[in-house]
């Protein structure tokens, strides 16, 4: 307080040490929200491992019952993962949604509209958040970043085809981009930030 004569006058703050002020919480809210996004985005990706571990498993199990790998020559054999970058369901690329509704129906015992197959044994529990849908018809499975898990058993058809001889699980892992282009080597090619079985 400054004082004048007997009367004491109060001290404002000045422009500068509001905008000092206003300057430093703007920045501490940019590094707060920074690391929010950080922190989610590892954990999509950490409940996406989990979720293509825990799909491989029933995959082996599904395997050890049926003697083969769910194959689908019109959906699965179709999907090539070393060609096919855009899970993305606002890129409409069918082949991933066919290939991952017919890994639901393989995996879970029921039919895309959610009614148990008759004589089908259930290999997988999809939770809610894991199926894409329309009016209750699983279109898709949906990774944590909202795209869709592409599944492929192109190599089994084709050696040239695919990944590995017995099924490639992926997910995009966010990086989609309905734009993209495959990246010419020996640059990264977009499955370098994939996770994925292979």
């Amino acid at each position: 307080m400054v004082r004048e004569g007997t009367r004491a006058i109060p001290r404002a703050f000045t422009v500068i040490e509001l905008l000092l002020v206003i300057a430093i919480i703007i920045i501490l809210a940019g590094l707060i929200l920074s690391t929010v996004g950080y922190v989610q985005k590892k954990g999509a990706r950490a409940r996406a491992e989990a979720e293509i571990a825990a799909m491989s498993a029933a995959l082996e199990s599904y395997k050890a019952d049926n003697g083969i790998y769910p194959r689908d020559s019109a959906s699965t054999d179709q999907l090539d993962a070393r060609v096919h970058f855009h899970a993305d369901p606002k890129c409409d690329d069918p082949q991933y949604f066919t290939a991952s509704a017919y890994l639901f129906t393989q995996l879970s015992g029921m039919d895309v509209n959610q009614v148990p197959i008759a004589g089908a044994k259930s290999y997988f529990q999809f939770k809610p958040q894991m199926l894409g849908t329309s009016s209750g018809t699983v279109l898709y499975l949906r990774d944590p970043f909202g795209e869709s898990y592409g599944y492929s058993t192109a190599y089994q058809a084709n050696s040239n085809k695919g990944f590995n001889p017995t099924f490639d699980l992926w997910s995009t892992a966010g990086t989609d981009a309905c734009s993209s282009t495959p990246t010419p080597s020996p640059a990264p090619t977009p499955q370098y930030l994939w996770i994925k079985n292979w």
